[in-house]
């Protein structure tokens, strides 16, 4: 059973959330502030967390960058700020989704398989190689001049969906809805914020990308020089 984390100080929304998610074949934590919150991540191991920002002892955000430290698990914002800026922090801060209230429940729902689905084992093992970093896909292993890099779960996603289709043009759109699942609003910040962290941890110079490249206007592609190895083990 998925465990989910929900933290959620207002009474009525935290009832409505575990009536719901239960209902649907989900196990359900309610923690009323940041503290509980950082206390059950760690002494649970949720699958997924589902954070307000508006907590009554620390900003959602704060709660989100304590998480990180130790975790990767999915974390999906619900909050009532929808300002694009407020997502843009949210997503820089680590988060893999970003929900705004009011949502219907199927909404919520679908970001919720999304957020578990990306955490799933990838079927087919890859392990590509290039100049300048090596990727096991099956693993979820990144490492750059020996080194591990620590990618997020929606990072591994990004990465794992552009690689399997390299030199291809991929649409924003196909992109959104491939990794965040149908109903998505369709954010290019979400690509772009996730994106950038990516070509920080991986291209050798993330000003003048080599290898995640942007198309303007249309998606990105992944691309692999001539020289760069990839061997796919079945």
């Amino acid at each position: 059973m998925t465990r989910v984390l929900v933290v959620e100080d207002e009474p009525a929304v935290a009832r409505t959330l575990r009536i719901s998610l239960t209902a649907h074949g989900y196990d359900v934590d309610i923690a009323k502030d940041g503290t509980r919150a950082l206390m059950l991540t760690a002494a649970n191991h949720p699958d997924v967390v589902l954070l307000d920002l508006g907590l009554p002892d620390l900003d959602g955000i704060e709660v989100l960058r304590r998480i990180r430290q130790t975790s990767t698990v999915p974390v999906v914002i619900l909050s009532v700020r929808d300002a694009e800026q407020q997502k843009i922090a949210a997503l820089d801060a680590g988060a893999d989704d970003y929900v705004t209230k009011p949502f219907s429940i199927g909404e919520l729902l679908a970001r919720l398989r999304a957020a578990t689905r990306r955490k799933s084992p990838t079927p087919a093992e890859t392990i590509l190689n290039t100049a300048h970093f090596q990727l096991d896909l099956s693993d979820k292993r990144a490492t750059v001049s020996d080194e591990e890099i620590h990618l997020t779960p929606i990072e591994w996603a990004l990465v794992d969906y552009l690689v399997r289709s390299p030199n291809r043009l991929v649409p924003q759109r196909e992109i959104l809805e491939a990794v965040w699942g149908d109903g998505t609003p369709h954010e290019t910040s979400y690509l772009r914020v996730h994106i950038g962290h990516i070509r920080q941890k991986l291209e050798p110079t993330p000003s003048r990308p080599r290898y995640f490249v942007t198309e303007p206007g249309m998606g990105y592609r992944f691309l692999l020089p001539t020289g760069d190895a990839e061997t796919t083990r079945q």
